[in-house]
């Protein structure tokens, strides 16, 4: 069934200009169409709608995969306690006793982490089997490092980074982007939307879809 994505405002991503009361139409796991609500819903008339508030982009690929997933450990919500809540890292994570079963169970969390911000890849070399399985469960898309990327290591790739350079490249059927992959963050759509989003952070994601499928909503 065809679904159409319709937000405030709609960033395409690339050098391609930002579309008021945009929308996205998703048939299976591809973008089939990418424009003005108006039009899009016209040419779909009988397309399932689903409308977000706040600004739609590509999905983000986050670079520090082995950072996050591989040399972070992210607390179990039972464990908040004694743990917190927040990903542990160097001296914290070598005083815990870290099992294959515990950290593909950490990659879980971890991901599902990224999808509440947006991110639907990661970059970075992955070795370790349970965080490679725990990933692949999740749907998370997986890209090469080529080069250290900019900024800090964080679930928020607005943070500390150009929000122009964190934006994939454009959506849609004819781009190098076909697969429905994208996120909504509800930010306010009037002003300038990248120093928007860089203002809110990526934390203010409301709904990530990979291969088409809505993976997070925000409650």
């Amino acid at each position: 069934m065809l679904t159409i994505h319709a937000a405030d405002l709609l960033l395409p991503g690339g050098r391609e200009a930002p579309v008021p009361d945009g929308a996205v139409a998703v048939l299976g796991g591809a973008i089939a169409a990418v424009g003005p609500y108006r039009e899009v819903v016209a040419a779909h008339p009988r397309a399932r709608v689903r409308r977000w508030p706040g600004v739609l982009t590509p999905g983000l690929c986050n670079p520090y995969g082995p950072e996050l997933l591989e040399r972070a450990y992210h607390p179990d919500p039972r464990e908040a306690d004694e743990l917190g809540t927040e990903p542990l890292t160097g001296a914290a994570l070598a005083a815990l006793e870290m099992t294959d079963a515990r950290w593909g169970a950490s990659a879980r969390r971890g991901a599902q982490r990224m999808l509440a911000h947006g991110t639907v890849a990661v970059a970075g070399e992955l070795r370790c089997r349970a965080v490679l399985d725990a990933v692949a469960r999740v749907g998370l898309g997986r890209a090469e490092r080529s080069a250290e990327p900019r900024g800090p290591v964080s679930l928020d790739l607005f943070a500390g980074r150009p929000v122009a350079e964190v934006l994939p490249d454009r959506l849609g059927p004819e781009g190098p982007q076909p697969v429905a992959d994208f996120a909504v963050f509800g930010v306010p759509p009037g002003g300038d939307p990248l120093a928007a989003l860089r203002e809110h952070g990526a934390r203010s994601c409301v709904a990530t879809v990979l291969g088409g499928r809505l993976v997070y909503r925000r409650r």
